[in-house]
């Protein structure tokens, strides 16, 4: 596919599901991530591809694929997540804006089972699933689950929204209504959520549908998120949020900070960190196996 300038395609017909994906320098796992939506039961999606500014093969291994449903555009310099995906919502023509990362694995039957629900409760206005995490060589760390009710979702808003940010899936209307925040810098979701919620219905489906690559973790990157969320609950403090509800997160987030500091310092990790990856069942394994397989090995060569 050929470079596209930033402009929204105009057809006949639109699809159902319009899925966003911002990606910088993920030449290594970008292809078995598009796989994973090509390998989906739902067919009806259009995926928009938008590079952030790479410095590696991203580009070339995203245009491998020939599936007129994907849309690579090149968007030449690095502006950040957030304005890449805030692009990827103004060109997406579907009733539904879904998000998937370069570096993850969609399950089979993930597009399908989000649009069933959210058909089924047209009062949703974004749905999450529960993911499992999984290192770069396919082996299975833990899962992390999503609450079902928009009221157990948002039970602790100060500490933030159990709410996989690559498993989203929710009406268009409510991402154009709802842009992210460009200065949200690591915490774009968390951000948004807590702008949201009060205004907002979220829910989750209790099944993994997503596979969340965590190859490393960086305690600097951790550490910004923490900071630009205390940041982010002082601003709203009196707005969206009571003075009392902030300072209890920035509290929180405090604490939580010198846990990550603790754990990836020490080399324990998820032993510490236990929230990051939760034990499995051999039911859930056995179903990642069966996925991360269908997967790695279908994806397409380059070719010469």
């Amino acid at each position: 596919m050929s470079s596209d300038p930033i402009l929204p395609i105009m057809t006949a017909t639109s699809p159902l599901v319009s899925l966003g994906m911002s990606v910088l320098n993920c030449e290594r796992t970008i292809v078995v991530s598009i796989q994973s939506l090509l390998n989906q039961t739902f067919k009806d999606w259009e995926l928009i591809i938008i590079d952030d500014g790479s410095q590696d093969g991203t580009l070339g291994a995203a245009r491998v694929f020939r599936d007129p449903r994907i849309r690579v555009i090149d968007g030449r310099e690095n502006m950040g997540l957030s304005t890449r995906l805030n692009q990827a919502v103004q060109l997406s023509r579907g009733r539904y804006f879904a998000r998937i990362d370069g570096d993850d694995i969609a399950y089979p039957e993930r597009l399908a089972k989000q649009v069933a629900f959210l058909d089924l409760h047209p009062a949703v206005d974004l749905l999450a699933t529960s993911v499992c995490v999984f290192r770069d060589d396919g082996f299975l760390l833990g899962l992390r689950r999503v609450p079902l009710s928009h009221n157990a979702i948002c039970a602790h808003p100060w500490s933030g929204f159990p709410m996989a940010h690559p498993t989203w899936m929710g009406k268009l209307t409510w991402f154009r209504a709802n842009p992210y925040r460009t200065d949200a810098v690591r915490m774009e979701d968390k951000e948004l959520l807590f702008r949201t919620y009060a205004n907002s219905n979220f829910a989750g489906l209790d099944e993994v549908l997503l596979g969340y690559r965590e190859s490393s973790m960086s305690l600097s990157k951790i550490l910004l998120a923490r900071r630009n969320f205390v940041r982010i609950l002082w601003q709203a403090s009196g707005k969206h949020c009571s003075f009392l509800i902030a300072l209890r997160g920035m509290a929180g987030q405090a604490v939580r900070a010198i846990v990550d500091a603790s754990a990836l310092t020490s080399g324990l990790r998820y032993r510490l960190l236990r929230h990051r990856a939760r034990p499995t069942s051999d039911q859930e394994r056995t179903r990642w196996l069966e996925v991360w397989q269908q997967t790695a090995t279908l994806v397409p060569q380059p070719t010469a």
